[in-house]
């Protein structure tokens, strides 16, 4: 009777950690979902045109092209992403204010300090990777 128990009792133990661990590995290779910290996309950043200085933006502040800010077709206003240019891998932390780009494979539009900061100015474009950093608050 002992040994029956103590069959079971093992074979209990073993599918409790078989089962722990794959939920782990599960937890650990999940990808974070579209806003959330940790989320990332790839493609190219393109720059405000210096004509948008002043204008207002999809939030209603107006663009000033010395500032950290930038524009995604989906993120919510006040979310905080890091950029890296892959070409360099220098990399700026930006708010996102606007919306756009709206040029096929642009992920993200950056003023003009931003792109300064990441370093390709005189090519107007750069292959990048997005991370967001900090959800927007929301309380705007």
């Amino acid at each position: 009777m002992n040994l029956k128990f103590l069959r079971l009792q093992t074979i209990v133990t073993y599918l409790f950690i078989l089962v722990l661990g794959a939920s782990l590995a599960s937890c650990a290779s999940s990808k974070p979902r579209f806003g959330e910290v940790g989320y990332t996309e790839e493609g190219k950043a393109s720059y405000y045109a210096r004509k948008f200085q002043g204008r207002k933006m999809a939030n209603g502040e107006r663009y000033r092209r010395s500032k950290m800010i930038a524009a995604h077709k989906k993120l919510p206003f006040g979310t905080k992403v890091k950029v890296t240019n892959l070409n360099n891998n220098r990399s700026v932390k930006v708010k996102i204010t606007d919306r756009g780009p709206f040029v096929r494979g642009r992920i993200i539009d950056l003023s003009e300090a931003a792109a300064r900061k990441l370093g390709y100015i005189n090519d107007g474009v750069a292959p990048v990777k997005m991370t967001v950093i900090q959800k927007a608050s929301k309380n705007k």
